[in-house]
């Protein structure tokens, strides 16, 4: 009996605990779930407003009457804006900016790290130092302008993809995950008759794709989304990219690469054309496009990519 009222009495307490615990992750997951809807409408509520203004009636705009959804949707905004030669122009440097420095970046990323990461390389730890000092000193920006100048990348390609070409950070990743990489993968290698610069493209580099991916989402949206280098190294207008050309619409008002059928509109009132504030609008979300479709494709290495980068060191 004693030992039958004992089992009972455990059962019994095992169901409270059980009840509490059920209990308390249930608040738990309601208010965690209220937090991040929170959040996630923070984040997105800039884009869906972006979205909204671009796609409603000029009218509504004016009145200020857009808060969440678009009203009185037209695409008027869009039409004017592709129908924009210098927008495209700008569009298209962004592209080669975009491409032509990521590029750079990934392959002088990787080059870098990987040799960091031989323990046979010379003064190892002195180039290590003085590349991590650069994270914590810099030149600063005259300096800097200076060099890019005398060098003659001054209003040329060079100067918006040489001067930022590694990053120390997306360095440090990428040499991090190469440190894992197991040595006997690589010794077999050498004895099969393999070079470093081998080593490096048929062994490392496809190995270490997650990070890759990784650093190269992270030089390619910064490439994307600059416009103070081009600001400060481009003189001609037909050179500059796209955030530069948004830039100048937003915080100068300058709507001279809108086409002069716009500008006349806007300044005869007429109240059935597209404002200013929709053109910028329509222009963002053009530019958004690229980032949100290359994103999905990259995602599976990203996670990856960052906490293997981010563990093993």
């Amino acid at each position: 009996m004693d030992n039958t009222r004992l089992a009972l009495d455990s059962s019994l307490g095992r169901k409270k605990i059980k009840s509490k615990i059920s209990k308390g992750s249930k608040v738990f997951d309601v208010i965690n779930t209220i937090i991040m809807f929170l959040i996630i409408l923070i984040t997105l509520y800039p884009f869906i407003y972006i979205i909204s203004i671009s796609l409603s009636d000029s009218i509504y705009v004016r009145a200020n009457m857009i808060t969440f959804f678009p009203r009185g949707t037209n695409l008027d905004s869009y039409r004017q804006v592709f129908d924009t030669p210098i927008f495209w122009n700008a569009y298209l440097n962004t592209v080669i900016y975009t491409v032509v420095g990521t590029a750079i970046n990934i392959a002088a990323t990787c080059a870098l790290a990987f040799c960091l990461t031989r323990r046979e390389l010379l003064f190892r730890k002195t180039i290590t130092f003085m590349v991590i000092a650069t994270m914590y000193i810099g030149g600063g920006m005259v300096p800097t302008f200076m060099v890019v100048r005398d060098l003659g990348m001054y209003n040329t390609l060079w100067a918006m993809v040489v001067p930022g070409a590694i990053s120390t950070f997306n360095m440090i990743l990428v040499r991090t995950y190469m440190q894992g990489i197991g040595e006997e993968m690589l010794e077999s290698a050498r004895i099969d008759g393999a070079n470093e610069l081998g080593i490096f493209a048929r062994i490392v580099v496809p190995v270490s794709k997650p990070v890759i991916a990784t650093v190269g989402l992270f030089y390619a949206v910064g490439h994307w989304n600059n416009y103070f280098t081009p600001l400060i190294y481009l003189r001609d207008a037909e050179r500059y990219p796209l955030q530069l050309l948004l830039m100048n619409m937003i915080v100068n008002n300058d709507m001279s690469g809108m086409g002069q059928g716009a500008r006349d509109a806007i300044q005869a009132g007429r109240t059935n054309f597209p404002t200013s504030n929709m053109m910028i609008a329509a222009s963002m979300v053009i530019a958004m496009v690229p980032i949100l479709c290359v994103y999905p494709f990259i995602q599976k290495y990203f996670v990856k990519g960052i906490m293997i980068g981010s563990l093993k060191g």
